[in-house]
């Protein structure tokens, strides 16, 4: 079965003035951006002559950075939603000979995160969810009673995460597949422990979103795949993502490889998601950075509350949101994104939010050039950035 099953053509439809000036917009700053039929976003058309220019300065970064005859993914970078340079390379099954274009989903590793956290606020849009309500007021076997579901979404929960505490003695057999629900049962039964007191410092750490993907079930009452295609991939049109939670299917989707092409297998962690396990494209994963900005795909009051940082109990410019990270500058400036590592699979979504800038890097084989995303960032607005020629890490 070819992954093309999951795939369609990326279908924003934007409806646009022809009064151009010399900003790269056009006259009018109404244009709408339609996501799907339900969802629109005001954001004004780029000029021919914006498009021109900045997918040279692009595609030349492109080159210069990635080389496409080594880079197995996609990448894309877009303003207004609109695209201004994708370039798609290398293969989805190598063995198959599955080659990746637009319409391919891969693994995006930990930017599954960033859709997990926005489904969960939607639903607390809905009244099912309150983010200060403790997790057990969801899941009543949760051992620990002060951890908020906000704390799961912004990693100060303090939890162990569930990769490393497997590998403990008498915790969990690896000959067997891990389950989201294990998971909770094992919180629940096995003397695991915190790495903190809730609340009191940022440790980034899976287990928080394999949680929240149980609560967004006991919410919906549907599956963790159901609820996300039902209230994020099919609203937005995003006929190329989907949920792998089904390891029985692991030959229909796309593979993983190390950096010379080795295939690597699938393992007992594989069938956990919410915080990883999505598979999607760059134009879908567009799709979904666009509604962000949308008043009816997620309320003002929850994107306050998502792209906001909630860790000062150090110093420094990195802090996370709800599913999000973020650098805060001293000049008031914030670079929104979220990076994922899981296999041979890397991702990089990164979402500039005063420019309306989307980047994205998505690969299957493994690679830190995915990450080099961030040092385009510079070119769209006034982020201080200082590089070095030594790999960006994968945070």
């Amino acid at each position: 079965m070819r992954i093309s099953r999951y795939i369609t053509l990326l279908s924003l439809s934007l409806f646009l003035s022809c009064n151009k000036d010399k900003s790269g917009k056009d006259g009018n700053d109404n244009d709408t951006l339609l996501l799907a039929d339900k969802y629109e976003v005001s954001l004004p058309k780029l000029s021919k002559k914006y498009l021109t220019e900045n997918k040279t300065y692009v595609e030349n970064f492109y080159t210069k950075n990635y080389n496409p005859k080594d880079f197995s993914g996609g990448f894309l970078v877009a303003k207004n939603g609109q695209i201004i340079y994708e370039n798609y390379s290398g293969y989805a099954y190598k063995e198959k000979g599955w080659k990746i274009d637009a319409e391919t989903p891969v693994h995006i590793a930990s930017v599954s995160k960033t859709l997990t956290a926005v489904c969960l606020l939607k639903l607390v849009d809905e009244g099912k969810i309150e983010l200060d309500k403790t997790v057990q007021t969801y899941l009543p076997t949760f051992p620990h009673e002060a951890t908020t579901v906000r704390m799961l979404l912004n990693h100060r929960s303090g939890l162990r995460n569930y990769a490393y505490f497997t590998d403990d003695k008498g915790v969990w057999n690896k000959k067997q597949t891990l389950t989201n629900q294990d998971v909770l049962d094992l919180l629940a039964t096995k003397p695991i422990g915190l790495e903190s007191k809730p609340g009191t410092r940022f440790g980034y750490c899976n287990t928080n979103y394999a949680l929240l993907a149980l609560i967004i079930e006991k919410a919906t009452g549907k599956s963790y795949s159901a609820a996300m295609k039902e209230m994020i991939f099919e609203p937005l049109d995003m006929k190329n993502t989907f949920v792998f939670d089904n390891l029985e299917k692991k030959d229909e989707v796309s593979q993983s490889y190390k950096n010379n092409y080795l295939r690597l297998a699938f393992e007992f962690l594989d069938q956990v998601y919410g915080d990883k396990n999505i598979y999607s494209t760059p134009r879908d994963l567009l799709k979904f950075d666009i509604a962000t900005y949308s008043d009816e795909f997620l309320s003002p009051e929850m994107k306050k509350e998502m792209f906001k940082g909630y860790s000062y109990e150090t110093k420094g410019q990195r802090n996370y949101g709800l599913g999000i990270r973020m650098m805060e500058f001293e000049t008031g400036q914030k670079y929104f994104f979220h990076n994922g590592w899981w296999h041979g699979n890397t991702s990089s979504f990164v979402t500039l939010r005063k420019e309306n800038v989307t980047l994205i890097s998505l690969s299957n084989k493994y690679t830190h050039k995915t990450y080099q995303t961030k040092k385009l960032a510079p070119h769209f607005g006034d982020y201080p950035f200082k590089f070095k020629d030594a790999m960006i890490g994968a945070e």
